[in-house]
Parts: C-alpha cells; sequence; structure tokens
C-alpha cells in the first residue's frame, strides 16, 4: 500500500464509509445522481462468409477505461478496452474464431459452456502466445443457449478475467428463431454482465488477493453491469429478455427486482426450460448464466430497481419509456430430453482443501485446495471417460464456504440436491451449478461426439481464485 492509498483507506475509516473483510477495498465514489450512466451494449458480432465459413476477429488488446469521472482505469478487453462482443452463432454452422493476442503476455481463451472439440476448447491446454492467433474452428454442435468466453491460462485465470476480459456467445436455432420471444439485441433482447470491482485511488484495479481472500473468494465492492457503474436502461412497455451472467471472480447474487416484481425464467446455461418458471428472485453463482423475461406492459413511465439481495446494493435502473404493441411469450418452450438416471453413482467429487476431503481453512496460497485430494497438475489426467456412456456424478462440497462446479465439453441435468427435489428453475441443461458448504449434487451427464485420448477437458470450481489455488482437474474422453 502506497502512502496515497494508505491516506485515502484512512479518510474512508475516519467518514465511516467501512471497508469490506472478503476483498480489495475502493476509493470513496460519489454517486450524485444515482443510475446516470446509460447501460453500454456490447457489440454484436454474426461474422464473416468466407468460402462458407464464418469468420469472426477477435483481438485481446490492453487498453484503458473511464468507470469513475476523473480517473482512467489500466483492462484489458477484446476489439475494445473492457470485456468484448457477443459472439452470435447458429447451430450447424461452421466457423472460425480468430483470437490475436496483443496483450504482450500469453493468455487463453475457454468458450465456457460451448460443446466442442478438446483441442478447440481454449483451456489451459491452448495456450495463444503474445503475438499470435489462435485459432478456434468447429461446427456449431448445440442448442440455442447464452454461453461466454472468458480466459483460461493456469493459474492466472482470476488475474486475466479481473483485467476484464470476457464476452457472450449466443447460439440460435430453428426452434428459438420459431419462438414468440423477445429477438432485437440491445432493445427488448439485453445482455447483462455483472460484475464486482474494487478501485485504488488513481483509478486502477484494486486486486491483490490475500491468503484469506483466495479460500474465501474476492470480492470487491464496486458493482457494475457491462462494465458501467451505476447504469440505467431505457427499455418499451413489453415483455424485455434479460440475458444475465454472473461474469465475477467469486461473488455470488441473488437477483431480485426492489419493487418485488416477478419475472420468468426461460432458460439455464445450456437450453430452454421446458415452460417459463415464475420468480420473484434468482441466484447465480460465477460462471452460472440465465435468461429471464419480464413484462413491462403495465409500466409505462415507471422504473425498475435491480438489485442484490446479498450485499443490499442496487445493481441497474430499468426505465420504461415508450409504448409498444401488447406482447406474450409463449407457455411452452422446448421439450428437453431426459437421460436416464444410473442406479448408482458413477464418479464422486469431493472439494476440499491440503487439509483433507473435508473443511479447513488451512494451506498456502498454490495448490491449497483440492478435488478428491488433488490439486491441479496439468501432466496429471484424473478421470477417463467412454463417450456416449451416461453417468450419475457426485459433488460434494465439504468446506463451510461456497463452492460451484463446472464441466467443459458438456452438459449436465440435475437429479437432486441433498437428495431432494431440484428447483423448477434448474431442471434444464447446465454446466455450471452451486453447492453450498456442506452441501451436495448429483447429476447424470453423458460425453458426446469428440473423442481425444490426448487432449483433456477441465471441470473445476469457478469460484475464480479456487480454481487457481488447485480445486480443478482434468479428464479425456475415450
Amino acid at each position: 500500500m502506497n502512502r496515497r492509498q494508505f491516506l485515502t483507506r484512512s479518510i474512508m475509516v475516519a467518514l465511516g464509509t467501512g471497508l469490506t473483510a472478503c476483498g480489495g477495498s475502493s476509493i470513496f465514489v460519489d454517486k450524485g445522481v444515482p443510475f446516470k450512466n446509460p447501460l453500454i451494449i456490447p457489440d454484436e458480432l454474426q461474422g464473416t462468409d468466407v468460402g462458407g465459413r464464418l469468420q469472426y476477429d477477435i483481438n485481446l488488446q490492453k487498453g484503458n477505461t473511464t468507470f469513475i469521472d476523473g480517473l482512467s482505469t489500466p483492462t484489458w478487453g477484446a476489439n475494445g478496452s473492457y470485456l468484448g462482443p457477443t459472439i452470435r452463432l447458429q447451430n450447424g454452422a461452421n466457423v472460425d474464431i480468430n483470437f490475436t493476442n496483443k496483450l504482450g503476455e500469453s493468455t487463453t481463451v475457454h468458450g465456457h459452456g460451448m460443446h466442442v472439440p478438446a483441442n478447440m476448447d481454449g483451456g489451459a491446454h491452448q495456450v495463444i502466445a503474445a503475438n499470435t492467433t489462435w485459432i478456434s474452428s468447429y461446427t456449431v454442435n448445440q442448442d440455442a443457449c447464452t454461453n461466454w468466453y472468458h480466459p483460461h491460462l493456469m493459474g492466472k485465470t482470476a488475474q486475466h478475467v479481473m483485467n476484464g476480459l470476457a464476452g457472450l456467445i449466443i447460439v440460435d436455432d430453428s426452434n428459438s428463431d420459431a419462438l414468440n420471444l423477445p429477438k432485437t439485441y440491445g432493445v427488448d433482447n439485453i445482455p447483462l454482465i455483472v460484475q464486482d470491482r474494487s478501485f485504488n485511488a488513481d483509478g486502477s484495479f484494486n486486486y491483490a488477493p490475500s491468503n484469506m481472500q483466495i479460500m474465501q473468494g474476492w470480492k470487491g465492492d464496486t458493482f457494475m453491469v457491462n462494465g458501467v457503474i451505476d447504469p440505467y436502461v431505457d427499455v418499451e412497455a413489453k415483455h424485455v429478455r434479460f440475458r444475465i451472467l454472473n461474469g465475477s471472480n467469486s461473488r455470488l447474487y441473488t437477483f431480485a427486482f426492489a419493487s418485488g416484481k416477478a419475472f420468468q425464467q426461460i432458460a439455464t446455461e445450456n437450453a430452454f426450460l421446458e415452460s417459463p418458471v415464475e420468480l420473484t428472485q434468482l441466484t447465480l453463482s460465477p460462471g452460472e448464466r440465465a435468461e429471464i423475461v419480464v413484462d413491462f406492459s403495465s409500466d409505462l413511465a415507471k422504473e425498475e430497481i435491480l438489485k442484490d439481495l446479498r450485499s443490499g446494493k442496487e445493481l441497474m435502473k430499468v426505465k420504461v419509456v415508450k409504448a409498444a404493441q401488447p406482447s406474450t411469450i409463449p407457455s411452452g418452450l422446448v421439450t428437453l430430453p431426459r437421460l436416464a438416471t444410473p442406479k448408482t453413482v458413477t464418479r464422486t467429487f469431493y472439494l476440499g482443501s491440503t487439509g483433507g476431503m473435508g473443511g479447513g481453512m488451512g494451506g498456502g496460497p498454490s495448490g491449497m485446495l483440492t478435488i478428491n485430494g488433488k490439486s491441479m497438475n496439468m501432466a496429471v489426467i484424473n478421470e477417463t471417460i467412454p463417450v456416449n456412456t451416461v453417468e450419475l456424478w457426485e459433488v460434494r462440497n465439504n468446506m463451510m464456504m461456497d463452492h460451484n462446479f463446472h464441466i467443459h465439453a458438456t452438459h449436465f441435468q440435475l437429479v437432486s440436491r441433498n437428495g431432494g427435489a431440484v428447483p423448477a428453475n434448474e431442471q434444464g441443461f447446465k454446466d455450471t451449478v452451486y453447492i453450498p458448504p456442506g452441501e451436495s449434487v448429483q447429476f447424470v451427464v453423458q460425453m458426446t461426439d469428440y473423442i481425444d485420448a490426448i487432449s483433456p477437458y477441465m471441470y473445476h470450481c469457478h469460484i475464480l481464485e479456487h480454481e487457481d489455488a488447485g480445486m480443478m482437474g482434468q479428464f479425456v474422453v475415450v
């Protein structure tokens, strides 16, 4: 901490502004007029047809971004200074996504939620060296969904995502094209990438987690949506669709409208739900996505505040500013295939620490977290999974802290939480699942289409500090 930072922190304490216990602390930000900043909608890339293949060009680059008036923050972005464009894909299309690394150091770009060959996954093994281009080439092979891309460099994922390198991937298919749902990108079909950050007095990000913050998951004290602090968005008086990504390193959010207004969840990470599920609040752990539809038909000239019930922080204002034709959404969305549940558990994964498979807070910053008692080792294949075999996996959080579990390569269907029923809004296909302290989940999973005994996929906790600290393993499909 330099002298300027020390004085700033001292003044904050003296003023009673307080500091978060679990993350870095920001300079005091005077909101002035709340929600004065228009929400930024990321650009949308549809691809350029070159010989029957859609080409997408993504430059990974450094820049500077103004989050706070009068201050410039060094950041990373894709085709810009912070975050990146939304990559729009159609099921069945042949695509080449060209990632050119202009960062001056190595990184990777993982297509989180994408069902692709292992050597096109962008995991820890597909390193993009500085001043090189890596091409992720594949045929889109999955139903409509909202996914995202982000770095996945071994030991550096948390820092690289913190710098700002992330963006959405939207997959469309014939079913989503035909459904009567809000479809106009940025107007009634709006992406929301929710993150937390902390700032130093010079405007730079304050990110230097201690061992305790690594264990608990680092949390910032300033919230942003699509890279904007205190945003507002103008909408029409109709049904509006929000594609929500928890893009934070470790913070969980429970989203709700301050008025208690209900909304319909229509999709989990990797597919539509069979029918909309009415909710008044929605919890997403890091890496999880959900699509919701909110009916603003009777709200012309009104405002709603989207907030996080866990922190009590207000995230975004929605202003209903324009009349529109009445709208509806369908009562049925899709018929999902149901995988038969094996009678016995095929694989069990214990999320723990170097103190053993159970709880505890000990260990150092490197390799202190484990799955089945082992920390991530790039040279070790932890699991070998036969293609097309339906398996029942159980994941147990043996620690007194939050975790979740993400699988590359495929999607799964939850069959139980703590041996009990699965909530209706989690009964679609998922790739990331929240597991509270001391709890467990079971899900059925089937690896399909891609066999590679050499190139592995990853499974890990998607609290990024936990992933970097060793709570990750890898598997091959044979």
